[in-house]
């Protein structure tokens, strides 16, 4: 499966990681395992004959644009068919910014985007069967995307304060001094993490172990350090709880994680 990604354009840039395309060129089965990234995206299926998943051994047809949340569970995704996805990932914190539901709802489920979008998704859908060429595409998909941004009201008034939290995020000392950060926006702090859940679906906690499981995929992939060092590197407390957080968000010792097992996982790693 080829993979592929192009930058958006203009104010877009604070609001979208990437596009991406996933394609082959003939039918595959595939065994996607999908794991926590920290972000929710958009697929749109552009292919004529596109795949069907694959559910209790019998072919179901996926829905022609999807809108995956929050992952946190990993779960495998099995399809059938010649694939041609165009697709939209959102930063962290602001998918918030395009949807009228909270955003939360959406935690570990893929939903069929025609059924919030409405008439205007599945005219877009429409376009971007008919577009020929990538930047076509992208041109389409950014002119819906800024129609829904520009509605989105009081979630874009508040976009500064969440870009500062999640600067703060980065800091180790966070989750320790939640207290103090609430205190430097004039928030407690049971409201830092409300806003954080409204705009990321996650809690600031949750989010910082996906962050660190992230990075520690690298590691694992790379096989080229220690259990031990990959835990410490990565800002975990020890090898033990290392292995428990990567278990969680994978079904799988990191010992025995094997990346080529995993269509999703180069998708994962770009994120």
């Amino acid at each position: 499966m080829r993979y592929t990604e192009y930058r958006p354009n203009g104010i877009l840039k604070d609001f979208i990681q990437c596009y991406f395309v996933c394609e082959t060129d003939i039918p595959v089965m595939t065994d996607d395992k999908v794991f926590a990234t920290g972000a929710i995206e958009i697929l749109f299926n552009l292919g004529a004959d596109g795949p069907q998943q694959i559910k209790n051994g019998e072919m179901v047809t996926c829905p022609e644009i999807q809108l995956w949340g929050q992952t946190i569970q990993p779960f495998t995704f099995t399809s059938y068919g010649k694939h041609c996805m165009f697709g939209i990932r959102f930063f962290t914190h602001t998918a918030a910014c395009f949807f009228n539901e909270r955003i939360e709802e959406f935690n570990d489920r893929v939903i069929d985007f025609k059924e919030l979008g409405g008439k205007e998704a599945a005219l877009l859908h429409l376009r971007l069967m008919e577009a020929k060429t990538p930047d076509r595409r992208i041109d389409l998909v950014e002119e819906f995307l800024m129609k829904r941004l520009l509605a989105s009201g009081p979630k874009f008034s508040r976009l500064k304060l969440i870009n500062n939290i999640m600067l703060d995020l980065s800091r180790e000392d966070f989750l320790e001094n939640i207290n103090t950060v609430a205190a430097k926006y004039g928030l407690s702090s049971r409201y830092l993490q409300k806003i954080f859940l409204n705009y990321s679906g996650l809690s600031p906690n949750l989010y910082t172990k996906i962050a660190r499981f992230q990075k520690s995929l690298y590691r694992v992939a790379e096989n080229k350090l220690s259990l031990t060092s990959i835990a410490y590197e990565c800002g975990y407390f020890d090898q033990s709880h290392f292995i428990k957080d990567f278990k969680f968000f994978t079904g799988s010792l990191p010992s025995r994680f094997s990346p080529e097992s995993s269509t999703d996982f180069s998708a994962a790693l770009n994120n």
